[in-house]
């Protein structure tokens, strides 16, 4: 049998380190490789930030993209459809929607009524083709690209704005399309969005009702298509081949007088090489941890029936007691909620397991420091760059500075429960499964004002499998007190910057 102990990092961090690191760069040549050729340039619109996009070397104005991202989404979230259409020759501008990544202008209006929040996003988008066509690049046709929430929103905008040529919307859910406008509309939906696809379908359906899924349908100058991306899912859909192959297919069909011997460019995918890139980055974490002192021995795990009531007890009252003594006071959508549910989870957890985080806990400001520098600094910095925003601006430092008290509470409370990383992986689970029915809980509680706390049960569940998994490696050695400080903190961060700013109202 082969000797297993070869590939424990412990055993040999240099070679383990030697690994991640070629992982990681082989990752960045790839996804700078996708970058080259493409020129960017900063667009204001109204104070809404943009970038421009567009082939170097290219003469002579193009027809105009305008893509905008969806919930909680940013303009780096849609770089490889903005690259890729770049280089099939067109002027993309794609922009951060008020209250999203760079842009510092809060999402106002009512979120439940269409003339609300959808209206003022509409408007904004507005602004934007009207800063867009302004560019010299621009030849003054016009089409909309909107994934998920902004599909609805690249809908409206196209039937109010006469100067829209066609319309591309991914994972779309907009009920606002007739079965005459707009009149050249692309949907393209991932194989695993059951509900979106349907919707796509019945869309197509407005125009013939006979229609099937990749199938192009018209009735006079009215053209439908709903394109399925094989084994994709609502982000994955976004770095998918098939959607980059079939968004630019449609607009050279929409702008064919001039683009007859236009070649559709090399499609560039981008997609697994940044998830190579954030697991090398993870990988490496390891034997750094290593700097810190040798493991601790396991501590002596809490009886399971003691072990139990501190998971179920928070889980099942917390969202009671939070949700009745809520109220809001944080610019960003439900943000002040998680900051109350998580404090008081992890002080009420801490008190049923009746052990201090103190004990056994050492060298706590160097385990901080390295989970930062590590989870914040490093993995924040490439997500930043080649995914989704993740640099904080304007308000959102106090929304991170509010939020770090009871992040930092719940995940002291956690490293406490999970035997300062030692736990036996069904306590883990349970343990992270337990806070996820809790937030879930207070979203069924109080749908109107809670409603999105669903939302952030993704961007919880992917930290807990990213951080949570550096922070057992430092937990293990550095005691539940540092691993649980360092953890609180990048929670903090990465709500605080996931989730759009708001300044509106629930009714």
């Amino acid at each position: 049998m082969p000797d297993l102990h070869r590939f424990d990092p412990r055993r040999h961090p240099v070679a383990w380190l030697l690994l991640a690191s070629m992982l990681a760069l082989a990752a960045l040549w790839q996804l700078e490789r996708a970058r080259q050729g493409i020129e960017t340039r900063p667009l204001s619109a109204g104070g809404t930030p943009g970038t421009v996009y567009l082939a170097r070397g290219r003469e002579g104005p193009a027809p105009l993209v305008v893509v905008a991202h969806g919930f909680a989404g940013s303009r780096q979230l849609m770089q490889a459809l903005s690259f890729h259409l770049a280089r099939a020759g067109y002027t993309v501008v794609a922009y951060d929607s008020e209250g999203h990544g760079r842009n510092p202008l809060p999402m106002s209006g009512d979120v439940t009524a269409i003339d609300g929040t959808t209206r003022l996003l509409v408007a904004e988008l507005r602004r934007v083709i009207d800063a867009a066509l302004a560019l010299a690049e621009s030849d003054g046709r016009v089409a909309l690209l909107g994934h998920s929430m902004a599909s609805d929103i690249v809908v409206r905008a196209a039937l109010a704005d006469p100067r829209v040529d066609a319309v591309v919307a991914v994972s779309m859910f907009s009920e606002a399309m007739t079965a005459t406008a707009p009149e050249r509309l692309l949907m393209v939906s991932g194989e695993w969005e059951g509900r979106l696809r349907a919707v796509a379908l019945d869309a197509a359906r407005q125009v013939e009702a006979g229609a099937e899924e990749n199938e192009t349908v018209g009735a006079g100058p009215v053209r439908r298509r709903a394109a399925v991306a094989p084994g994709r899912e609502h982000l994955g859909v976004l770095y998918s081949a098939t959607t980059l192959e079939e968004i630019t297919r449609w607009l050279h069909d929409t702008f064919a007088e001039d683009r007859d011997s236009a070649a559709e460019p090399a499609v560039r995918p981008t997609g697994a090489w940044i998830l190579v890139l954030l697991v090398a980055i993870v990988l490496a974490f390891r034997p750094v941890a290593g700097w810190l002192p040798e493991p601790l021995p396991p501590p002596a795990e809490p009886t399971a029936r003691r072990f139990l009531l501190a998971v179920a007890l928070p889980a099942l009252l917390v969202p009671l007691v939070a949700v009745a003594g809520y109220r809001p006071f944080l610019p960003v959508l439900v943000a002040d909620y998680l900051a109350l549910h998580l404090a008081l989870y992890g002080v009420l957890q801490l008190a049923l397991l009746g052990r201090s985080p103190l004990a056994g806990s050492r060298a706590s400001g160097r385990a901080v420091a390295l989970l930062l520098l590590w989870g914040v600094g490093l993995f924040g910095l490439a997500l930043d760059r080649y995914a989704a925003s993740f640099l904080p601006s304007g308000e959102r430092w106090a929304v991170i500075a509010a939020l770090a008290p009871g992040a930092v509470l719940f995940l002291v409370a956690d490293a406490v429960a999970t035997d300062a990383g030692h736990g036996r992986l069904w306590r883990r689970l349970l343990a992270r499964f337990a806070l996820l029915l809790s937030l879930a809980l207070a979203a069924l509680l109080d749908r109107e004002r809670l409603g999105f706390v669903l939302l952030v049960l993704p961007v919880v569940l992917l930290f807990f499998c990213v951080h949570g998994l550096m922070g057992r490696w430092v937990a293990q050695r550095a005691g539940p007190l540092g691993a649980g400080i360092g953890l609180g903190l990048a929670l903090a961060w990465a709500l605080g910057v996931s989730f759009p700013l708001f300044a509106g109202s629930f009714s």
